[in-house]
């Protein structure tokens, strides 16, 4: 599965949340420290949906890039 990730500049660190899954959220004080923190959230959150015998929701937020003239 492929979920769309969002990765925000807080005050002194990033943040990231992913829409297809509330509450799976994770924090870093890189991009890159947050995109590794993000990607275990995610696993663990779907090990956690799958022992309490939830189901895991597919994928379905889309990501999008708009260009606007400056």
């Amino acid at each position: 599965m492929r979920y769309a990730v969002v990765i925000e500049k807080a005050e002194g660190n990033y943040a990231a949340y992913v829409p297809d899954l509330p509450g799976c959220v994770a924090t870093g004080a890189t991009i890159e420290e947050t995109e590794r923190s993000i990607r275990e959230a995610i696993e663990f959150h779907v090990e956690g949906l799958r022992a309490d015998g939830l189901a895991i929701p597919e994928p379905s937020s889309r990501v999008e890039y708009i260009d606007i003239a400056a």
